[in-house]
Parts: structure tokens; C-alpha cells; sequence
């Protein structure tokens, strides 16, 4: 049966719109790191390189390679780890050419260093990219976090993570970075702006 990460893991990717607890444990992932503002083409680049290779490995029986413990399942979503430099943080208004990022596509257990090189090999030849030098394969374990979904605008973020704030404060939570993570659960390219969902979530830790 096909692992389809919308049915099998709600707990991680499915919040509702309120604030809810959960304990995020290790995934791997797909990652690069950059900074300025998300609208440029250099971030439209660096998504498609993260899907290029995400694709490379969900497609490798099809060509003819069979990894190690593969299973069938659906490419997971792009996320991304947003924060703002010293100087974006002390300015009154927020500039988006301040912020630093680490947009990434997590990546089932079954995926390896080895598989990750063969990967990079495939993409190289099919569609080579000066950025795919800068992709990073991590595990990242973000532990216990508050999420919650936010539908509409990024730039009205801000409204749901005051709820998301309101929440810890009334059960005993610390925020332990100012830096969140989003999963973005809609294709940008055909959904209206007032109808993205996206999974805001905050690494915490209880009083």
C-alpha cells in the first residue's frame, strides 16, 4: 500500500486551526540554506533543485534501481526554517531581504548517503544545477513543538503565531528559538493566496 503522508502521518502534517502539542521525532531530509527574500527567482531555484532530487529518489524502480527497504509512497512537502539576521531583527518593519532560510523535502528512513550520491548522480546528468554543490542531507529531530495551520496570506502569519504564543504562555511552554518552521501544503502555482495551508510549528519546552 502506497505510504501517503497526508493519511498516515496527520500528527505531523494535518493540524487543525488551533494550537495543538505534539513531540516531532528524527527525519531526514533534503536541505539548503540561503537568505533573502522567498519572491526571488534564486528561492524559486533552490525549491526546484530540493524536488529534482526528491523526485530522483521516488522514481529510482522506474529506472531500472530498486533501493534497500523501498516502499512505495508520495513525495514529502516542502518545508522551511525561517529566521531574520541581527539587523532584521532590530528593524521596526519586517524586510524580507533579511531573512535566513533552510527550505528542504524530508525523506523516508529507507534513504542513505549512498542512495543520496546516487541520487545527486542521476540529477547531474538529467538536469545539472550549480546549486544542487549546496544540498545538505541532514537528520533534524525538532522534538516537542506547537503547530498549528494557518490558511491565507504568508503575510498574515503574524495573526496566527500570537495565537500560537497565547497557547504556550497558558500551558507553561517556552519558545526555545525565535526561528519557526512552515509546511506548505498547497501547490503555490494554483492555489489563491486566501486559500494556502500552511503548518506553522515552534520548538518548545515545558517550565
Amino acid at each position: 500500500m502506497k505510504h501517503e503522508w497526508r493519511k498516515r502521518e496527520k500528527e505531523y502534517y494535518m493540524p487543525k486551526e488551533k494550537p495543538v502539542l505534539v513531540d516531532i521525532p528524527e527525519f531526514k531530509f533534503f536541505m539548503i540554506k540561503g537568505k533573502g527574500n522567498p519572491n526571488r527567482e534564486e528561492f524559486s531555484q533552490a525549491v526546484g533543485v530540493l524536488y529534482s532530487l526528491a523526485y530522483a529518489i521516488r522514481m529510482m524502480p522506474k529506472n531500472g534501481y530498486t533501493p534497500e527497504r523501498y516502499f512505495e509512497y508520495t513525495v514529502y512537502p516542502l518545508e522551511g526554517i525561517w529566521d531574520l539576521t541581527e539587523e532584521g531583527k532590530n528593524q521596526e518593519t519586517l524586510n524580507k531581504d533579511e531573512f535566513i532560510y533552510t527550505i528542504m523535502i524530508r525523506q523516508p528512513n529507507f534513504v542513505t548517503e549512498e542512495l543520496v550520491a546516487k541520487a545527486m548522480e542521476i540529477v547531474k546528468k538529467k538536469k545539472p544545477h550549480p546549486l544542487l554543490d549546496k544540498i545538505i542531507f541532514e537528520t533534524i529531530k525538532d522534538g516537542l513543538s506547537v503547530q498549528m495551520l494557518h490558511i491565507g496570506s504568508f503575510d498574515d502569519e503574524s495573526k496566527t503565531f500570537s495565537i500560537m504564543k497565547e497557547y504556550c504562555e497558558k500551558n507553561n511552554l517556552i519558545i526555545k528559538t525565535k526561528a519557526h518552521r512552515e509546511i506548505y501544503l498547497s501547490d503555490l502555482r494554483k492555489t489563491e493566496t486566501e486559500k494556502l495551508k500552511t503548518v506553522l510549528r515552534y520548538c518548545v519546552k515545558e517550565i
